[in-house]
């Protein structure tokens, strides 16, 4: 990183071992391509302040490129060259290093949104598609996901009526073993991630109350330096509640789980992994009708329209 000094978590590094993205000055650009060039695990490279020439970009073909910069001129030559060498590229026109965005784009986090549970304790209805505030509550958790932060999203579910609901609005993946319990959707939405994705945040279908103002503070927590591998939100005095944020080196324990169990599992007992930070909304499910209408309270009545 030569002389920047950003508070980002720690795979995101000059020298790494292991996966990592790579943020430098331009002045440092020759050295860092070298680096890159002998190192495949190097994912995504962020440039800030760019040289006055554009060097040979090919070995960033296959990573990702975040340019920073406040010449609007270097910014599009730089673009241009990247584009034509086929690099997925993106830029600010800054002259300070943006954390949140140099961030987002180094450390990108999936949303999983489980929706492939049984409505056992709402007879007669599939509690997912239950109104909240007009629109059907799975949406709007999914919708809080995406508007707060996750590069990606995955909404794992069992039943077509919630794919309708859904309506080509994410990535959806359909869980054969949903039956099973949550283990199996959780590990059907983290096989669905990108390679790219550092990290997954898991999100249960009936918590309306979850925004994207929610989301966005847990990925802030997550990426800043120093922060340990998962990330919740707070509950009540000591606990902690969904959504839950997991780098990628806790999958492999994720995918070892079966039946019922799911995040709790792997975290309990273990608070070198896990912060707890609070967070905007609130973070209740609903599994009985007595939940939905309390939550329902919450939003203001719409009032039908009036006939001219």
């Amino acid at each position: 990183m030569g002389d920047l000094d950003l508070a980002i978590r720690g795979r995101t590094y000059r020298e790494p071992d292991g996966p990592h993205s790579m943020v430098v000055r331009g002045k440092d650009l020759d050295s860092a391509l070298q680096h890159v060039s002998a190192r495949s695990d190097c994912r995504s490279v962020a440039v800030v302040g760019l040289p006055e020439q554009v060097p040979d970009l090919g070995a960033l073909v296959g990573r990702r490129l975040l340019l920073v910069d406040g010449d609007s001129g270097r910014l599009r030559d730089f673009a241009e060259v990247a584009i034509r060498a086929g690099i997925e590229v993106e830029w600010i026109r800054s002259v300070r290093p943006p954390f949140e965005r140099l961030a987002a784009a180094l450390l990108p986090v999936g949303g999983v949104v489980l929706a492939a549970g049984r409505s056992s304790r709402m007879p007669g209805s599939q509690k997912l598609l239950l109104d909240i505030d007009g629109v059907p509550m799975v949406r709007r958790v999914l919708e809080a996901a995406s508007e707060g932060g996750c590069h990606q999203t995955v909404v794992v579910y069992a039943e077509d009526d919630v794919k309708r609901a859904i309506n080509g609005r994410s990535e959806l993946v359909f869980n054969a073993k949903a039956q099973t319990g949550m283990a199996s959707s959780i590990q059907v939405g983290l096989r669905a991630m990108r390679p790219e994705i550092e990290a997954a945040m898991v999100v249960l279908g009936d918590q309306p109350l979850v925004g994207s103002r929610t989301v966005a503070t847990l990925l802030r927590a997550w990426r800043r330096e120093g922060s340990r591998p998962a990330v919740a939100v707070s509950q009540d005095d000591d606990g902690w509640a969904p959504p839950v944020i997991l780098a990628r080196e806790l999958w492999g324990e994720l995918f070892a789980l079966t039946g019922d169990a799911g995040a709790r599992q792997v975290l309990q007992g273990r608070p070198e992994l896990l912060d707890i930070v609070p967070a905007p909304g609130r973070p209740d499910d609903i599994d009985t009708p007595d939940d939905y209408a309390k939550i329902v309270r919450l939003f203001p009545r719409r009032r039908p329209r009036q006939r001219a």
